[in-house]
């Protein structure tokens, strides 16, 4: 197995709004924010729906990596429900081994409420349902030890129990990657993910915010200085900047594709690292990893979604 990804199974409720819509439901746009269940429901009361997909950061990584042909799995958790099975039956669609075995939970599945304004911005309100209670028992730890790499999101952080789970599968894998995953996320869990990127991860997936805030730097130099120091592979995404990955010494930077006709930015960090880690798995150079990481996020910001298909 190539790489195992460890995420919250999350179905993704893709709505279009205008921008006063977020003001009115004091929502800051491009981020995400946690809500429990009834607030999501009242929110979506207000809202046309125009898709339902499986999604989660890590998980939608995933999929565009088993789409590049690479042998890949992954651990959520889902409910025994409508979608709970649908958000199975996705996953084993598009090939992706699912190493959990899912039962009926007094929790349902949980789900992602995507706005999505008109500069193509999205606003994410997420309601974690079981995704959130990811525990101990849940890491298959053969899953892990027979994965050359292991990819996590930041968003695991956000609940109790997962932690348990983040560092049981830390401990025993050969290699680990992750991603910061939005930057209200490392305000909350700064110290934690400093120790992580410092001491734990092998390589570390952030977009220009969230590096910045992570290292309270006031300009991108200092963020270059990090990376060198730090000595392991620091990717970061920078919109219309383009990309760049430094490690130690080596500071390697891709521009962005332009002149695209974006419908929407959800999925665009997850399929940059789709790409780069396809690269890294298959031995390809840094520059090359960020040129297929560019290519992946490039096509799926063309289309309403976080999954090419």
């Amino acid at each position: 197995m190539k790489v195992l990804g460890i995420g919250n199974a999350i179905v993704d409720v893709i709505c279009k709004v205008e921008e006063n819509f977020l003001t009115k439901n004091n929502l800051t746009k491009g981020t995400m924010k946690l809500v429990d269940e009834m607030e999501f429901k009242k929110l979506l009361s207000n809202l046309t729906i125009e898709e339902t997909i499986a999604g989660g950061s890590v998980a939608n990584s995933i999929v565009g990596l088993s789409q590049l042909g690479n042998t890949v799995s992954f651990i959520g958790k889902v409910s025994n429900d409508e979608l709970g099975n649908k958000y199975e039956k996705s996953l084993t669609n598009e090939k992706v081994k699912y190493c959990y075995q899912k039962k009926k939970e007094s929790i349902p599945t949980g789900t992602c409420l995507i706005l999505i304004t008109p500069d193509s911005e999205r606003t994410m309100c997420t309601f974690l349902g079981i995704a959130g209670k990811v525990s101990y028992k849940d890491i298959d730890e053969n899953a892990v030890k027979n994965s050359e790499l292991i990819f996590l999101e930041g968003y695991l952080w956000d609940e109790g129990e997962p932690k348990a789970a983040f560092n049981k599968a830390m401990n025993i894998s050969k290699k680990k990657a992750m991603s910061l995953s939005d930057q209200f996320c490392v305000e909350r869990h700064k110290k934690s993910f400093f120790d992580l990127v410092n001491n734990k991860l092998d390589i570390t997936f952030a977009n220009e915010q969230e590096i910045l805030s992570l290292i309270n730097a006031k300009s991108f130099d200092e963020v270059i200085s990090f990376g060198k120091q730090l000595g392991k592979l620091l990717v970061i995404t920078r919109g219309e900047k383009g990309s760049i990955a430094i490690q130690k010494n080596e500071v390697v930077e891709c521009d962005s594709k332009k002149d695209l006709k974006i419908a929407d930015l959800t999925g665009a960090g997850d399929l940059f690292a789709a790409g780069f880690l396809h690269g890294h798995v298959n031995n390809l150079s840094i520059k090359e990893s960020l040129e297929k990481g560019t290519e992946m996020s490039s096509k799926i910001i063309q289309k309403i979604g976080a999954r090419l298909n």
